[in-house]
C-alpha cells in the first residue's frame, strides 16, 4: 500500500508539472507580440501628423517601439491591445521600426508621406489589369516605388466591427504589381507624387455592385430606422441560413438547367468541327438577342461562324477581342475552348497561342448565358482578331441556336439569394472597421450606381457615410473627395426625369459638408458600359481637387463651373456660376446643348442659350413665362458642352428642386 501511495503522489506531480509547462508555453505562445495587416514591411505611414501603430499580446505586457531614432513604450489593456503614438515626422524614408515584447518584430521599408482610403464599388475597384490595352504604356513604364497600394480582400460580417484585415500586404507600383492598383487611385497618386515627389500610401477597400449602406457603421445608420432594423435582422443566423438554403436550391436548380443544354448534351457537342449544324438562324453581332426578334430568354444561347483567317495571321499569337457579353460566355476555336468569362463586366480579351489559327476556315463558336435582362453582345465594343499587326472584323451575321431556356425564378423576393457584401454594415464592419486606427491624409470616393434605385434616401445617405467615418477616424473634418457619376445608358433625345441625374444632384448637394471636393465625371462615361475606360481623367480630376482642397493651391482651377444661383428677367433666365476659372466656353465651339426649360408647370422643353461674361442666358420661344432650368438633366446627356477654360466640364443641375 505505501508503494502505491507513493506512486499515486509520483503521478500527480508529474501531471502538475506538465500541466504547469502547459500553461507557461501556451502563455510565452499567447504573449507573442502580433501586428494588424496594415502595420507591415513597405507601409506608409502619414507624414506631419501623430500617427497610431498597434497590435496585440497578452494583457498587461509590456510593448517598446523604436522608430526613426525615438523610443515608444505602451502597455496592453484588458482586452490585450496596445497602442502608441508616433511624433509627427517630415515624409521620407525608407526606414525600419523595432517592436518588441516576449518577441521581436522589425518592419522593413517604411515611407512617411500621404495615405488615402480608396473605396467604393467597381469603378473604384477596377484594377489596371483590366485597362490594359488603353494604358498599356502607364503599365509598362510604372516606376513609382513611393507609390504603394494595399489591397483589402472582400470580405464581410453581419455580426458586428472585426480588429483585423484579411491578409494582404503593401506593394509599389511596378509594372507588374501595378496590374493590381485601382486605376482610379493609381492615376490620381501619380498625378499627386509628380507633382510634390512626397511618397502616397494607398488603402483600397471597394467591392463591386455594393450600395453604400454596406460601408456604414451601424452608429453612422441611426438615422435610417428601416435599415438599422436590417441590421438587426442580419444578426439572426437562422433567418440569414435559411434564405441561403433557398438561393442554393435555387442555384442548383439552375445549374441542373444548364447542365441539360443541348449543345453540351448531344452526341456531337455544338462546338466540335464535327457537328453539322442544322436549324440554326441569322443574328447580328453585336447585338442583344431581344433586340433582334427574340423575347423573354434567359438561358445558353450559342453563336457559330466559319472564319477565314489569311495564312499571314497564322503561326503567330493572336487575340480576340469579343467586346462585352452579357452575361457569361465560353469561346471556342476550331472545337477547343480557347477563353470564359463567368459575369458581363469585363472586356472580353482572349489571347492566343501561335498554332490555334490555321489558314483558311476557322470554326468560332461563342455559348453565352444570360440570367436576365438583355442577353448577348454589347454594341459599340471592338470585335476583331488581332494578329502578326493585322486585325480582322467579326462584326456581323452569325448563325444562332438555343441550347436551354431557364425558368424565372419564384418566390418570396427572397430566393434570388442573400449576398452579404450587399447588406448594410457589412463591409464597413469587415474592410472599414479595421482600418480606422490607422492615419489618413483624405478619402476617396466613387460609389453610387448600386444605389440609383434611391436617389432621395441617397442624399442623406451621402453625407451620413462622410459624417460616420469621421467619426469613426477621429480626425476632425477628414478630407474626403468623390466622384460624380459619368453619364450612362441610351440617349435620350426628349427632355426627360432620370435617376442618374439626380444621384449626380446628391453628390452636388453634397458639398455643403464641409472639407469635401467632387470630381466631375459626365464626359467620361460610356452609354453601354457601367464600368467606363477613362479611369485616368477621373484619377487626375480628384488630384486637382486634392491640390487645392487638401495642399493649399488655392488660386488652382480644381472643378468645372457649378450653378450657384438663377435669375429670371422678362422671358429670359440668367444663370450664375462658381469656379468659372479664366472663363465659361463651349467646350466644341457649338451652341451651348442640354438646357431645358419650363414654366410653372414645369413642362420643360429644348432651350436657347448662350454665354455672356460668366453668365448664362437661357430662353426658349415656347415659353414665354420661364421659371425653371436644367442642364444636362439625363442618365446620358452625350454631348453636353459647358465648360471653362481650362477644360473642367459644368456640373448637370436644376432649379426647380
Amino acid at each position: 500500500m505505501y508503494y502505491n501511495l507513493i506512486r499515486i503522489k509520483k503521478t500527480k506531480i508529474v501531471a502538475l508539472l506538465v500541466l504547469c509547462l502547459f500553461q507557461l508555453t501556451s502563455f510565452k505562445a499567447f504573449a507573442q507580440v502580433k501586428l494588424p495587416e496594415l502595420v507591415s514591411d513597405g507601409m506608409i505611414l502619414q507624414r506631419n501628423a501623430k500617427t497610431k501603430v498597434w497590435g496585440w499580446a497578452s494583457p498587461g505586457e509590456k510593448v517598446t517601439v523604436n522608430f526613426n531614432r525615438k523610443t515608444y513604450r505602451a502597455t496592453t489593456d484588458a482586452n490585450g491591445k496596445w497602442a502608441i503614438t508616433l511624433a509627427p515626422m517630415k515624409a521620407g524614408g525608407p526606414y525600419t521600426m523595432d517592436i518588441k515584447a516576449s518577441n521581436q518584430i522589425t518592419i522593413k521599408d517604411i515611407l512617411l508621406g500621404d495615405v488615402y482610403l480608396a473605396s467604393g464599388q467597381s469603378n473604384m475597384v477596377h484594377q489596371m489589369s483590366l485597362h490594359s490595352i488603353t494604358y498599356a504604356d502607364d503599365i509598362a513604364t510604372a516606376n513609382y516605388p513611393q507609390i504603394r497600394h494595399f489591397w483589402i480582400p472582400t470580405t464581410t460580417n453581419l455580426e458586428g466591427p472585426a480588429t483585423d484585415l484579411p491578409q494582404s500586404s503593401w506593394k509599389s507600383a511596378n509594372p507588374e504589381d501595378v496590374n493590381n492598383f485601382s486605376a482610379v487611385a493609381y492615376f490620381f497618386a501619380r498625378k499627386l507624387y509628380n507633382q510634390y515627389k512626397i511618397p502616397i500610401g494607398l488603402i483600397n477597400a471597394s467591392v463591386g455592385g455594393t450600395p453604400i449602406e454596406a460601408w456604414m457603421s451601424e452608429e453612422g445608420l441611426k438615422d435610417f430606422s428601416s435599415t438599422l432594423a436590417t441590421v438587426n435582422r442580419n444578426r439572426d443566423t437562422s433567418y440569414v441560413n435559411s434564405i441561403k438554403r433557398r438561393a442554393i436550391a435555387a442555384a442548383n436548380a439552375n445549374r441542373q438547367k444548364a447542365e441539360q443544354d443541348k449543345g453540351l448534351t448531344d452526341a456531337v457537342k455544338w462546338y466540335e468541327t464535327a457537328y453539322e449544324s442544322k436549324g440554326w438562324r441569322n443574328i447580328n453581332i453585336p447585338g442583344y438577342w431581344e433586340d433582334q426578334g427574340i423575347k423573354n430568354l434567359n438561358g445558353a444561347v450559342w453563336y457559330r461562324r466559319e472564319i477565314d483567317v489569311p495564312a499571314s495571321m497564322t503561326g503567330v499569337p493572336a487575340k480576340v477581342h469579343l467586346g462585352r457579353i452579357v452575361d457569361a460566355d465560353v469561346l471556342y476555336i476550331n472545337g477547343e475552348q480557347v477563353g470564359s468569362t463567368g459575369y458581363q463586366y469585363p472586356q472580353r480579351r482572349y489571347s492566343l497561342p501561335a498554332g490555334t489559327l490555321k489558314p483558311g476556315k476557322n470554326l468560332f463558336v461563342v455559348r453565352v448565358q444570360n440570367h436576365g435582362g438583355k442577353g448577348g453582345f454589347v454594341p459599340d465594343k471592338p470585335y476583331y482578331i488581332e494578329a502578326n499587326n493585322q486585325t480582322l472584323d467579326l462584326k456581323g451575321y452569325w448563325q444562332y441556336k438555343v441550347g436551354e431556356v431557364y425558368r424565372p425564378v419564384s418566390g418570396n423576393g427572397n430566393s434570388g439569394g442573400f449576398n452579404a457584401q450587399n447588406q448594410p454594415t457589412a463591409l464597413y464592419n469587415a474592410m472599414v472597421a479595421p482600418a480606422t486606427d490607422y492615419t489618413l491624409k483624405g478619402i476617396l470616393w466613387y460609389q453610387g450606381e448600386s444605389n440609383a434605385g434611391n436617389p432621395t434616401e441617397y442624399k442623406k445617405l451621402l453625407p451620413a457615410l462622410i459624417s460616420d467615418w469621421r467619426d469613426k477616424w477621429q480626425q476632425g473634418s477628414l478630407p474626403f473627395l468623390y466622384v460624380q457619376l459619368p453619364n450612362f445608358m441610351e440617349v435620350n433625345y426628349l427632355p426627360s426625369e432620370s435617376n442618374w441625374a439626380l444621384m449626380r444632384e446628391a453628390a452636388l448637394e453634397s458639398l455643403s459638408v464641409p472639407n469635401t471636393a467632387m470630381a466631375v465625371t459626365i464626359d467620361l462615361g460610356e452609354w453601354n458600359d457601367i464600368h467606363p475606360d477613362n479611369k485616368k481623367d477621373v484619377g487626375e480630376r480628384l488630384a486637382l481637387a486634392a491640390q487645392k482642397l487638401i495642399y493649399g493651391e488655392k488660386n488652382l482651377v480644381s472643378s468645372g463651373p457649378l450653378f450657384q444661383s438663377a435669375k429670371i428677367e422678362d422671358d429670359k433666365i440668367v444663370l450664375s456660376f462658381t469656379d468659372t476659372g479664366s472663363g465659361l466656353t463651349s467646350i466644341d465651339g457649338e451652341e451651348l446643348s442640354w438646357f431645358a426649360i419650363a414654366g410653372a408647370d414645369k413642362s420643360f422643353v429644348w432651350a436657347k442659350a448662350r454665354i455672356e461674361g460668366n453668365k448664362v442666358v437661357v430662353w426658349s420661344d415656347e415659353v414665354s413665362e420661364p421659371r425653371y432650368v436644367r442642364y444636362a438633366w439625363a442618365d446620358n446627356p452625350d454631348g453636353a458642352n459647358l465648360y471653362n477654360k481650362e477644360g473642367l466640364p459644368a456640373s448637370p443641375f436644376r432649379t426647380d428642386d
